[in-house]
């Protein structure tokens, strides 16, 4: 069997239920979400370099939200919802616990945080941004067609939980989030 099959050579591609320009909005926010998920992995990856016992419940976390994206993804590459969505409200709320875990390991911070410290933070905070990118692809799809409105929030969390994962990263490490001060740290 070979990778190829070159019906995608004219532009289009298939997704469940109709065939679509590259660019259409849906394959843009499909793909926007395999570049999170891709991510993910390499941030893996980092995690279990630096010190996999230290990280070892962030990686069991992470391999959830890798299989989490995949329904994500099968929700949003389906047209006419032609099969029941696979994210539910109760995906969100358990990102939701994961935030709350996770923020209280890391320390109060009182300036904008900066993408850094260590190389496991710097992996995180790429998750991060890749899924704002993911997440502002999925709100303009949600604009022309129906989406599944729980994968426009998981998404949205999903960036919050790789910030607070970052900042307990470099905490876990001693190392100090890079910040940027603000006006409300001139007043403390």
């Amino acid at each position: 069997m070979t990778i190829y099959t070159r019906r995608g050579d004219g532009g289009e591609t298939a997704v469940i239920g109709a065939r679509l320009p590259k660019d259409h909005p849906r394959v843009e926010a499909c793909g926007s979400l395999d570049e999170v998920n891709a991510q993910v992995g390499d941030a893996m990856v980092r995690l279990k370099e630096q010190d996999a016992d230290l990280y070892a419940d962030m990686l069991a976390l992470l391999t959830d939200v890798q299989r989490d994206l995949y329904d994500c993804l099968s929700d949003l590459v389906t047209v006419n919802r032609l099969r029941p969505y696979k994210v539910h409200a109760e995906h969100v709320v358990r990102l939701e616990q994961w935030i709350d875990h996770y923020a209280a390991q890391a320390p109060t911070a009182c300036a904008f945080v900066l993408p850094g410290g260590t190389a496991a933070a710097a992996a995180l905070h790429q998750c991060r941004t890749a899924t704002r990118r993911a997440e502002r692809r999925i709100v303009a799809l949600a604009r022309q067609e129906e989406t599944n409105p729980e994968v426009m929030r998981y998404v949205n969390r999903l960036s919050d939980l790789f910030f607070v994962l970052a900042r307990t990263a470099n905490a876990r490490e001693g190392v100090p989030d890079v910040q940027f001060p603000t006006d409300e740290c001139a007043r403390e």
